[in-house]
């Protein structure tokens, strides 16, 4: 059997273990030490199956990963995110439907410590849905406003899946960092332009709340500081040039460490969860990388990305069509499997297309991101809907489903604006040093 074939086959065997929710890092193993063994034989694929673990788990450009976790971590379980939430909620949440715009801002501004979908979802949502309860906000807009603000975490930096998508394709991580403020900003102004026309429409969704005085506003300014600070310190430092992102990582951790000593907002219990958390994620996506890395190998061994890339070129349409049906296939993707399934799927075939069709491998990370979002938010996946459903128990899964649908139609126009205005990623990373 030819090694293409051989290699179709491992993509379909790992695409049918993703569906029987077998383990992303077990699938990618188990289907690229088999598909090693076949090509070049048993002695050959244990030998990779030998370094690989080490070789990846030993990389310095890995150690970013726990780095930042660690540094949402800590301010997660300091109870930063509920002070953020009151700031934001001091300034635009006496407006019409001004608490759903502030869980969107308090989102992007708390996802800039965090870096995740789950911390930024979860705390969101256990802060903000039981202040709209109060005044009588419609839980379909309550709701969905924590599921869209929740998928900024991947977005704006330090966005661990954008350090994966550089480690994965080796992109710079630091423009990748940097090229995730932009976007994040756009489509947080457009989450919050959807929510200003829904209670345009339908005033009684979202009562008005009393206006707060300007010194309680003043006062308020003083929960931001931690998050200026922090992501002054990091991001700022990898985009004038004073820091590589693992020392930036560094630096934010230790100075959440010691902010959350010096306000004593850190618990000894609270210190042993952040690190246990921060363990147990940096474990699970360290596996993922050492699958996909066997993967990869084993992808290349069957010349998959090579005559893929051959035949598109031999096509005669134009680069930008190519790169829409792509999007789309992504599209379809996500909604039946999780974002770090399909960047290890299908990045070491479609990377190198991207490249020779002539697209910043840069933008493609963020346009990737911006696709995976949108799977977040659509059945069967919908991973961060189930997470509400787990928190706001009494509102059922088809109610919160119905209610993104308007944030899923400005996350679809701002897939659309950057894949126009492509500057829009790649004008910061650009301006670095």
């Amino acid at each position: 059997m030819s090694p293409e074939m051989i290699g179709v086959i491992g993509i379909i065997a790992l695409l049918l273990l993703f569906m029987l929710r077998v383990p992303v890092a077990v699938s990618l193993i188990v289907v690229g030490t088999v598909g090693l063994a076949w090509i070049r034989g048993w002695d050959a694929a244990f030998v990779q199956l030998g370094t690989t673990p080490f070789s990846t788990a030993s990389s310095y450009s890995l150690s970013v990963i726990p780095l930042f976790i660690l540094m949402g971590m800590f301010l997660s379980y300091s109870g930063f995110g509920r002070d953020l939430y009151t700031a934001v909620d001091a300034w635009i949440g006496h407006i019409r439907g001004g608490l759903a715009m502030t869980t969107i801002g308090t989102s992007a501004l708390f996802s800039a410590i965090s870096g995740s979908v789950n911390a930024t979802t979860a705390t969101m949502a256990r802060i903000s849905l039981p202040e709209m309860k109060k005044y009588n906000y419609d839980d379909a807009l309550s709701t969905s406003s924590v599921a869209a603000g929740g998928t900024l975490g991947i977005l704006i930096p330090p966005s661990v899946i954008l350090v994966l998508y550089g480690i994965l394709t080796m992109e710079p991580i630091g423009k990748l960092l940097i090229a995730g403020i932009l976007p994040g900003i756009l489509q947080m102004v457009l989450f919050m332009l959807a929510i200003y026309f829904l209670v345009r429409r339908k005033p009684g969704i979202a009562p008005v709340t009393q206006k707060k005085p300007l010194s309680i506003k003043l006062r308020s300014l003083t929960y931001v500081w931690p998050f200026v600070l922090l992501f002054a310190l990091s991001i700022g430092g990898i985009y004038f040039g004073y820091f590589t992102p693992t020392e930036a990582g560094g630096v934010g951790a230790f100075g959440a460490f010691i902010l959350t000593i010096i306000t004593r907002r850190l618990s000894w219990k609270d210190f042993q969860q952040s690190l246990s958390e921060t363990t147990r994620l940096t474990a699970a996506i360290f596996f993922i990388i050492i699958g996909a890395d066997i993967f990869s190998k084993f992808l290349a061994l069957s010349t998959i990305p090579v005559k893929i890339t051959q035949l598109v070129s031999g096509l005669a349409l134009p680069a930008i069509w190519i790169m829409v049906i792509i999007l789309f296939v992504y599209l379809i993707l996500g909604l039946f499997l999780e974002g770090i399934a399909i960047f290890v799927l299908t990045l070491p075939v479609v990377y190198p297309l991207i490249t020779m069709l002539g697209f910043d491998g840069v933008w493609f990370g963020v346009v990737m991101i911006l696709v995976m979002n949108i799977g977040l938010l659509t059945p069967p996946m919908g991973l961060s809907v189930y997470i509400i459903s787990g928190v706001a128990k009494d509102v059922p899964t088809q109610r919160i489903f119905k209610g993104v649908i308007p944030m899923l139609a400005m996350m679809v126009l701002c897939l659309i604006l950057i894949v126009i205005f492509p500057e829009i990623v790649t004008f910061l990373p650009e301006l670095m040093r």
